[in-house]
């Protein structure tokens, strides 16, 4: 089991990212799709390649092909948007916010898995990159597909011992 082999890989000072790992591989506030879907977007985005490989691994368990893909390209368009809007929200000059991204995002509309999944991964993906702006937009709109503020928090907080987990294994 791929989760298994990365908490064998964690160091002894690491033991609470360890615990926070094990925890969340079995945490029941997601649907299994909507959980291994958070954990493979978000270590897409540590560009940890061994990390990748492994939750990858254990996502193929879990995840459709659709579902697999769809993860992926919640990372990826959240790379691109994660950067734009972050410079349009940060930037001083708030002329920026008022023109068009001219950056194409159809996955977005269409990303072939229910529409709260995709936003959920996009979700955990921007609390990752720090896009204050992503994450309002996201969060707003799972509030409004019904997901629970328990289940986003669940999404953040693997967001968050995915990327220690990438750290510790550098």
């Amino acid at each position: 089991m791929s989760i298994e082999s990365l908490k064998n890989q964690i160091p002894d000072y690491a033991k609470d990212i360890k615990l926070n790992l094990s925890s969340l591989a079995n945490e029941e506030t997601l649907t299994d799709q909507q959980k291994w879907g958070c954990f493979l977007a978000c270590a897409m985005n540590t560009k940890n390649a061994t990390f990748l490989k492994e939750i990858e691994e254990e996502a193929l368990d879990y995840l459709s092909e659709i579902a697999f893909d769809a993860a992926k390209s919640a990372a990826s368009i959240m790379a691109m948007n994660n950067i734009y809007y972050r410079f349009a929200h940060m930037a001083t000059n708030k002329d920026y916010m008022a023109l068009p991204a001219k950056l194409r995002m159809n996955v977005i509309g269409n990303p072939g898995v229910e529409k709260a999944d995709f936003e959920l991964w996009s979700l955990a993906v921007s609390a990752l990159n720090g896009c204050g702006m992503c994450i309002d937009s996201h969060e707003a709109t799972l509030v409004k597909e019904g997901i629970s503020k328990d289940q986003i928090q669940t999404a953040v907080r693997i967001a968050a011992v995915v990327n220690a987990v990438s750290v510790v294994l550098v």
